[in-house]
């Protein structure tokens, strides 16, 4: 087994949701293959014995397990499945260092130290592991499940494509040489600044206070991550966020590249009315083209949903957690 890191863990219950009655719940870490631990929650369902089918959460990309992921693994483990929300390398409770660093062969690692850590559990089936990505770390999730043959089932959740925003800005408005050029020689400038002062500027988070011609989009963030309904002391989005330098080799990735290769079940979940639908709708076109598996993948469209509404439920209870559980229930049995 991967030797693990100690990390000081935060035992009292700090989530953006309250604690269910009806499932156990532990903190766990496991090591993932470039030597970084993770630190996750637990939740196991208080009414189910023997070898449970499992799931791994993550996202959105940006928070943190005590928001959005630890909220879904809750739910789903009220449901009879086993499951972590784990903290991305970097981030939250989790270690590696610098702070505050993605990279896209990094994240796609987290989800399967997760399969790892979970498949050797006495109390998990290790036939029926599936995975769960929230927003960005819903395009981790399925880019995961390009390359990993342990996951039998994937869901993505209001996901964002993090290599084509990075690399071609919001709704594609930068998709050119230049804007590119641009934000190269941008970063890099900044990457000399950073090693010259020794320490890493981070690029902000959700902006606050909010500009009265934010962009919808831009609004629907601050309601989450701003408010009561969704801050959190240690999620990058409500406080200072990446660094400035952190998408460096997003940029430079692009997923999916295997996705119509996936043989195992995909379900994603969209909002009709999320700013981002369209990387749902892209990735699941893109999934399915050509492809000799295309039986098993599944696009779901949440009417009048917007994209934050997937985080929490937002007033009118949006996360089809029937649909999930029915989905997860077919396919690791």
């Amino acid at each position: 087994m991967m030797k693990t890191a100690e990390l000081n863990l935060v035992q009292e219950w700090d989530k953006t949701f309250p604690k269910s009655d009806k499932v156990e719940h532990k903190k766990v870490t496991f090591a993932n293959h470039f030597g970084i631990t993770l630190a996750a929650d637990m939740y196991i369902p208080k009414d189910k014995d023997g070898k449970l089918p499992a799931i791994a959460v993550s996202g959105p990309f940006g928070a943190v397990k005590e928001q959005s992921s630890g909220l879904y693994a809750q739910t789903i483990a009220e449901r009879g499945f086993l499951t972590i929300a784990f903290d991305p390398s970097f981030t939250g409770e989790s270690g590696g260092e610098p702070r505050y660093m993605n990279s896209p062969d990094i994240n796609v690692e987290d989800f399967q130290a997760a399969v790892d850590f979970l498949s050797v559990q006495d109390n998990v089936d290790p036939e029926k592991i599936g995975i769960l990505g929230i927003c960005g770390w819903g395009g981790m999730a399925l880019q995961t499940a390009c390359i990993d043959t342990r996951i039998k089932a994937t869901v993505t959740s209001t996901m964002y494509d993090m290599s084509r925003v990075t690399g071609n800005g919001y709704f594609d408005s930068e998709d050119d040489e230049e804007s590119r050029h641009n934000m190269r020689v941008m970063v890099n400038k900044q990457r000399t600044e950073d090693f010259r002062n020794g320490e890493y500027v981070r690029q902000g988070g959700v902006v606050d206070p909010l500009p009265e011609d934010a962009p919808f989009f831009v609004k629907d963030y601050h309601s989450y991550y701003k408010t009561e309904r969704g801050y959190h002391a240690r999620s990058l989005n409500s406080n200072e966020g990446w660094n400035s330098t952190a998408g460096t080799s997003l940029m430079n990735t692009r997923l999916f590249t295997y996705s119509k290769e996936i043989r195992s079940a995909v379900l994603m979940i969209h909002g009709e009315k999320a700013h981002s639908c369209y990387f749902s709708k892209d990735a699941y076109a893109d999934m399915i083209k050509d492809s000799k598996y295309a039986d098993n993948k599944e696009l779901y469209i949440i009417p009048e949903a917007v994209h934050t509404d997937l985080y929490d439920g937002g007033d009118k209870d949006y996360i089809p957690f029937d649909k999930i559980q029915s989905f997860y229930e077919q396919y690791l049995g």
